[in-house]
């Protein structure tokens, strides 16, 4: 366990000094290319919904989609945390409607949004530190996701993990309380992960 931690404190480490030196340019374009290859996915042209995050500056940008799913009619779902670090999920139609809330100061919902929990049907894009081939996360280490979407759900929504091609890693620590990814999407593209149950 000692091991698993330290391995995961190193890469989050490493990851985060070269999120870091992502050129602006590079990182408008990539989440442009990741909104292409997404609103050309059978998966989420057919979803009931899809749930969004507003990424962090360090993250690939997630507006691209955001407007491109709501030009193309789909319903868009964004988190918002609440209570004891829960993630809820509200309907959001215009990317103005969000709002800086928290201590990480991420664009949320405002309170009093409609929720509606991600089921399947629906498709989730899931924030990470890394990902590898076989669909395991390493997200930032609070645990929101994995909370929101342990394994043993039942019906639960397909989960695709968005960020960098570099963020991309051959293997990673992972434990019983992870859920793998369906799909793993970059700037090069959409890897369906093969077994991953969803």
């Amino acid at each position: 366990m000692t091991d698993r931690k330290a391995d995961k404190r190193r890469l989050r480490g490493e990851m985060a000094s070269q999120r870091r030196c992502v050129d602006p340019a590079h990182a408008l374009e990539a989440g442009r290319a990741v909104a292409r290859y997404l609103l050309a996915e059978l998966s989420v042209q057919t979803a009931a919904r899809v749930a969004l995050y507003a990424a962090l500056p360090d993250e690939l940008p997630s507006r691209p989609l955001f407007e491109g799913l709501v030009k193309a009619g789909v319903q868009v779902l964004l988190p918002r945390i609440a209570g004891d670090r829960a993630l809820v999920f509200c309907s959001v139609e215009h990317w103005s409607d969000l709002r800086v809330s928290g201590r990480l100061r991420i664009l949320e919902p405002p309170e009093g949004s409609p929720r509606v929990r991600p089921v399947q049907g629906d498709v989730v894009m899931v924030p990470g530190v890394a990902f590898d081939a076989d669909g395991w996360r390493l997200g930032r280490g609070a645990g929101y996701y994995d909370r929101a979407f342990p394994p043993e759900a039942d019906a639960p929504p397909l989960l695709f993990g968005l960020a960098y091609a570099f963020q991309v890693v051959p293997s990673l620590p992972h434990g019983s309380h992870d859920r793998r990814m369906d799909a793993i999407v970059t700037e090069r593209g959409v890897v369906r992960v093969q077994g991953a149950g969803s």
